[in-house]
């Protein structure tokens, strides 16, 4: 019997869709971006930020005061986010709300706080229910 069988006639008629998927190795683009991305959140201020505006939307007055920086520091922080779409911003008035609307943005920084204890050290595996 052989290995890989020909696909049937109907499914070879089917368009192929070149989705990426969750096993295929990554491309060197894909690196290069994932890395860049990384290295964009691993300033603790900036990843504070990004945390907060997983929580809601803020004006850059506040999630200065919440991190604990000057509004000029946060503002620069933000414009980086933003260019990197990160975070987006909407006009409220005279002040601009920040947000994250990429739901892959809030998985990972969910994910790396579940995985981390409020001591900084690693977070258990919870238990495997069967």
């Amino acid at each position: 019997m052989p290995k890989n069988p020909a696909p049937h006639a109907a499914e070879s008629d089917l368009p192929r869709l070149d989705l990426p998927r969750r096993d295929a190795e990554p491309t060197a683009a894909q690196l290069t971006a994932a890395a860049a991305t990384f290295a964009l959140l691993a300033s603790p201020p900036r990843l504070h930020l990004v945390w907060l505006i997983t929580h809601g939307s803020y004006d850059v007055g506040t999630l200065a005061k919440r991190v604990g920086i000057s509004i000029a520091t946060v503002s620069q922080h933000l414009s980086k986010l933003r260019l990197a779409g990160v975070i987006t911003a909407r006009r409220d008035g005279r002040r601009h709300l920040y947000t994250v609307d990429d739901p892959h943005v809030v998985a990972l920084v969910e994910q790396i706080f579940e995985h981390i204890a409020p001591d900084g050290t690693l977070a258990p595996d919870p238990p495997q229910t069967r």
